[in-house]
């Protein structure tokens, strides 16, 4: 993925500040934080914004804690085997997410996200064959209101407070060599639970400089139909901005992660088989690097239109595995919020 950041790169020099903020009438290009944070802004009283989000993960290599294990030596060979009889090489991780925030007064926005995702993972057996799995469909909806703590203009905070539905199937199944299987729990494409999102989310700037941060949480509830559920997850983040000039901003991002076992098993999954089976081997910790370029159209009506790039690597991740670790991240995105307002929302 160097194409990314030579993108980044050229887009960058590409930018000049010939025109200013006066010239075009625009919010400036990092009004909004970089594309992979979400939840981030409030709208005012009567705005409706639509977006849609395209994400795309990579991931190589088992990790147990912080080094790695090659796939050989987690399966072992015939002759002198390894813990388990699989284990994965390779997953890649797309998402589709669509997205509409709404103001139904100046101190709160209302939040859906609707993903559509598709997974796909490649193992090694330990006599050496190789099969591929995947899965695809609605992940769980997502729904928050973002509430003002306060604006003074060069600063905002906000609290947001989210449910997670449990839209997204965990009893996907398909094709391995012992036919046709409950797929493990990174292949689900949901919890299976109602889970609560709490969070905090603060922003500023000053001249041509911007920055964030921002605190989220994932608190699973209860335990889904086949008796699990997902590990609790904390996602802290912080930014920072540049605006090049009135229709081009870029950004620097750091991102942490921490994430529990699962608790509880499905009874249908086999730990001993492959390490994604085993619902105590699924804890982690990773710190990433992510670089994006944030780009408001200038021109006319087209000028409430943002387009966005993020594309980010580890800088450190902790696996309880054996547990693949990622590799690359990019986001891609589109914003809008079409410069008008509902009848009877404010003017």
């Amino acid at each position: 993925m160097h194409f990314a950041i030579r993108l980044l790169l050229a887009l960058s020099l590409w930018a000049t500040p010939s025109f200013s903020a006066a010239d075009t009438g625009l919010p400036r290009p990092d009004t909004h934080a970089p594309i992979g944070v979400m939840g981030e802004h409030l709208h005012g009283a009567g705005e409706l914004m639509f977006s849609y989000r395209y994400a795309r993960m990579s991931m190589d290599d088992n990790y147990k804690g912080t080094h790695r294990q090659s796939a050989r030596d987690v399966v072992g060979t015939p002759a002198t085997p390894g813990n388990f009889m699989v284990v994965p090489t390779h997953m890649t991780m797309e998402m589709h997410m669509l997205g509409a925030m709404f103001a139904p007064h100046d101190a709160v926005t209302l939040m859906a996200m609707v993903p559509l995702v598709r997974l796909e993972m490649d193992h090694l057996t330990r006599p050496g064959g190789r099969f591929t799995t995947e899965a695809s469909g609605l992940g769980d909806v997502r729904a928050s209101a973002l509430i003002r703590l306060f604006d003074t203009g060069a600063h905002k905070a906000h609290l947001n407070v989210g449910l997670s539905f449990p839209t997204g199937s965990t009893s996907v199944r398909d094709q391995t060599p012992m036919g046709r299987q409950r797929l493990p729990y990174p292949m689900q494409l949901g919890s299976g639970t109602w889970d609560v999102l709490p969070g905090a989310t603060y922003k500023g700037h000053t001249g041509d400089l911007s920055w964030g941060a921002q605190a989220l949480g994932t608190l699973r509830t209860g335990r889904n139909r086949h008796e699990y559920r997902l590990g609790d997850r904390v996602d802290l983040t912080a930014w920072t901005a540049y605006q090049w000039a009135s229709w081009i901003s870029t950004s620097a991002r750091l991102a942490w992660g921490a994430w529990d076992d699962i608790h509880g098993s499905d009874r249908r999954l086999n730990p001993a088989v492959v390490p994604t089976a085993d619902p105590d081997r699924r804890e982690g910790r990773r710190l990433d690097w992510l670089l994006g370029i944030n780009l408001a159209v200038p021109f006319g009506k087209a000028g409430n239109h943002r387009f966005a790039i993020e594309y980010g690597r580890p800088i450190y991740q902790r696996l309880d595995g054996p547990q693949l670790g990622t590799q690359w991240r990019l986001i891609l995105g589109w914003q809008s919020a079409f410069d008008w307002k509902l009848p009877g929302f404010g003017d």
